[in-house]
C-alpha cells in the first residue's frame, strides 16, 4: 500500500472526489470547506515521492476543480479531467478511463463545448471497444455520430462510422467490414478528410491481411501510414507491417518494423503489441533465447494488457511451447486462449485459435517460418525501401 503506483492510485481517488462535489447533485458546500478540501488534496498529490506525467495531470485536475467552483463554472473543469482520461487510456488503464471521462461530461454538464462532448464520447466508444464492450461501444459511437451530424462536424461523423465498422472487424464479420472500409475511403476522399481516408484504409489493409491476402494488404498499410500525422497511429501501422511482412517471409522487414515501433512508442500499449510480435517472430525462427527475453518482457507488461492482448499474449505462448517440443504445455495456454476469447465475445480470435489447435495435430506446420519463400513484388519492395530509410532516420 506504500508504493508510489498505490500512492498514486489514492491521489487520483482524492482528485475524482474532489471534483465530484462540483455535480449539482451533491450537496452544496460552503467556500471554505471546498477549498480547504481542494488545498488537502493539491497538497497530498504535491507531497507524493514521485515525479511523473500523471501527478501533474492530478494536480491541474485539482486547479481545474478550484477554478470551477471559485467561478461557478463547472465546464472549467473538462479539459484537464479530458487530458487525464487520455493518459490514462494511454497507459492502459481502461477502467479508470472510463470513470475520469465520463466524469468529465457528467460534472461538465451543458457546459460542455458541443466539439468537447462529441470528441469525449468517441473516446469512451474507442476505450469501450478496446475493453470489448462491444454493446456500449456501439452504443457510444452512435450517439457521437448523430451529435456530429447534428453540428456539421463530417470527420467526427466519419470516424463514428469507422468506429462502427470497427466493432463489425472485431466481431468476426470480415466481408461486411470490407465493403464498409472501402465506402468509408470513398466518402472520406470525398470529403477530403486524409485522416478519416487514413483510418478507413488502415481499416482495409487489416481486413484484406484477417482474409489471408497480406501481401495485397501491406501496400495498403504504407499508403495509412503515408496519409497519418499521428505518430501513435504511424506507430500502429509499424506493428501491422511487422506482423504482414512475416506472413509474406520477409523477417528482415518484419523485425525492422516492429523494432522501429518499440523504440518510438515504448512503454504505451503500441510498445506492449511491438513486444509481442517481437516475441511470436522469436518462436518462428527457432530462437529460444531471443522468444525468452521478449517472453518475460510481455509477462511485465501484462497487468496492462486489454483483453484481446491477453489473449493474443496465451495464444503466442501456447504455438512457441508446442514449437520448441512441449506440445501440451501449448495445447493448455491455447485452451486457456480460447476461454478469455470466448468470454470476451472476441469470435475472430476464436476461429484463428481453434486453426491453431489443428495445426498442432500436423508438426510439420509447426516448423520456423523462415523456410517460407518471400514474396516480391515493385509494390513490396517500394514499402521495404520505405522501412529501411526509416530505420536509417531513427
Amino acid at each position: 500500500m506504500g508504493s508510489p503506483a498505490a500512492r498514486l492510485g489514492q491521489a487520483a481517488f482524492l482528485v475524482l472526489r474532489l471534483v465530484d462535489l462540483l455535480h449539482p447533485s451533491q450537496s452544496a458546500a460552503a467556500p471554505d470547506v471546498f477549498l480547504y478540501q481542494a488545498s488537502a488534496t493539491e497538497r497530498y498529490a504535491r507531497e507524493l515521492d514521485v515525479e511523473s506525467a500523471e501527478k501533474a495531470l492530478l494536480l491541474a485536475v485539482v486547479k481545474g476543480a478550484r477554478d470551477a467552483f471559485t467561478a461557478q463554472r463547472r465546464q472549467l473543469v473538462t479539459p484537464a479531467l479530458i487530458a487525464y482520461g487520455h493518459f490514462l487510456e494511454d497507459t492502459g488503464l481502461y477502467e479508470e478511463a472510463l470513470d475520469v471521462l465520463d466524469t468529465s461530461l457528467i460534472v461538465g454538464g451543458e457546459g460542455v463545448a458541443q466539439g468537447d462532448v462529441i470528441a469525449t464520447t468517441l473516446r469512451i466508444a474507442r476505450v469501450h471497444r478496446k475493453l470489448t464492450n462491444f454493446g456500449q461501444a456501439y452504443a457510444a459511437y452512435e450517439q457521437a455520430g448523430s451529435r456530429a451530424l447534428l453540428a456539421g462536424d463530417i470527420y467526427s461523423e466519419l470516424l463514428s462510422r469507422i468506429g462502427r465498422v470497427n466493432i463489425v472487424w472485431g466481431r468476426g464479420n470480415l466481408a461486411e467490414a470490407e465493403a464498409g472500409y472501402r465506402q468509408l475511403i470513398v466518402d472520406a476522399q470525398a470529403a477530403h478528410q486524409r485522416d478519416a481516408e487514413a483510418r478507413a484504409t488502415q481499416g482495409l489493409a487489416d481486413t484484406l491481411s484477417a482474409r489471408g491476402n497480406a501481401a495485397d494488404a501491406i501496400p495498403l498499410e504504407w499508403r495509412a501510414f503515408e496519409l497519418y500525422e499521428d505518430v501513435p497511429a504511424k506507430v500502429r501501422i509499424l506493428i501491422t507491417l511487422g506482423i504482414e511482412f512475416r506472413q509474406v517471409g520477409d523477417h528482415a522487414a518484419s523485425d525492422r518494423a516492429l523494432r522501429s515501433a518499440l523504440q518510438i512508442r515504448g512503454e504505451s500499449e503500441d510498445g506492449s503489441n511491438a513486444v509481442l510480435e517481437l516475441m511470436e517472430t522469436s518462436s518462428l525462427r527457432g530462437d529460444r533465447f531471443g522468444y525468452t527475453r521478449w517472453r518475460e518482457e510481455a509477462r511485465h507488461r501484462e497487468p496492462r494488457f486489454t483483453p484481446s492482448m491477453r489473449v493474443d499474449f496465451f495464444m503466442k505462448q501456447g504455438m512457441a511451447d508446442a514449437r520448441f517440443g512441449n506440445r501440451e504445455r501449448g495445447l493448455d495456454l491455447l485452451e486457456q486462449a480460447i476461454e478469455l476469447a470466448r468470454k470476451h465475445m472476441l469470435h475472430e480470435f476464436v476461429f484463428r485459435i481453434e486453426g491453431l489447435k489443428h495445426d498442432l495435430r500436423e508438426p510439420s506446420r509447426l516448423e520456423p517460418a523462415e523456410s517460407a519463400e518471400s514474396v516480391e513484388s515493385e509494390s513490396l519492395d517500394a514499402v521495404r525501401a520505405g522501412l529501411r530509410e526509416l530505420a536509417a532516420v531513427d
